[in-house]
């Protein structure tokens, strides 16, 4: 007597986050370049999704401050402009300085071991030259040390500035900035300052993590700095 085996399907993805997916990760990695005007008719031939599931995906990423709409222009990609950028920076200083003073007197057990994971994630990224895996998984590795702090508005906040820099770091891992230069050792600069991160949440070393969180984001924007004045 034989027995039929019951396979399990898979769900399909809606087609909308589908969409949503596939046009944030070609706004983060320029390909779809700040304040280009994203035509839904293009979009469709573009994805081969239709146009309802693509008008749901730029809500979304209306929502998430990537796109923006403009009188006569329709849907446009968020501007990269020198006053955003800069707002940009102060935010990150004030809102992870901020996670330091709370996360340090919790128990970060759970999100450290996040944060391992991802820091693990980059190298990975890095060896395969991933560029766009390495800008999410640095994004996962942030969001997580945000989490540490266990307080929703930080959270959300800390998720809003960072999903505003993931273009800002796919720029700033790309040889388009100092053309020619081995980045090898600022890759390997990254992982090590998240990894001295870490060991400052484990062993509640406030002034140290504040310290290296401003060195870490000090390096991050003066490439993007180089990137805008070049």
């Amino acid at each position: 007597m034989s027995t039929k085996i019951k396979t399990q399907k898979i769900p399909k993805q809606p087609l909308a986050v589908t969409a949503y997916e596939t046009i944030l990760s070609r706004i983060i990695c320029l390909e779809y370049q700040p304040s280009q005007h994203l035509d839904e008719s293009q979009l469709m031939d573009d994805l081969g999704i239709g146009r309802t599931p693509i008008r749901e995906a730029l809500v979304r990423l209306h929502g998430e401050k990537m796109v923006e709409s403009q009188p006569n222009r329709g849907v446009i990609v968020r501007p990269i402009t020198l006053q955003n950028t800069k707002s940009m920076f102060e935010s990150m200083g004030i809102f992870e300085f901020g996670v330091v003073d709370i996360a340090v007197n919790k128990d970060c057990t759970t999100f450290i071991q996040k944060m391992k994971a991802a820091n693990n994630k980059i190298q990975t990224a890095v060896e395969s030259n991933d560029l766009l895996g390495m800008v999410e998984a640095n994004h996962l590795f942030h969001i997580n040390f945000a989490e540490c702090s266990r307080n929703e508005f930080l959270i959300r906040a800390i998720h809003d500035v960072r999903s505003e820099a993931k273009r800002l770091s796919y720029l700033s891992y790309n040889n388009i900035i100092g053309s020619g230069k081995n980045l090898g050792p600022y890759y390997k600069l990254v992982v090590e300052e998240h990894d001295k991160m870490i060991v400052c949440l484990e062993n509640h070393e406030t002034k140290k993590l504040k310290e290296l969180l401003t060195d870490h984001i000090s390096t991050f924007r003066e490439r993007i700095i180089l990137f805008m004045v070049s």
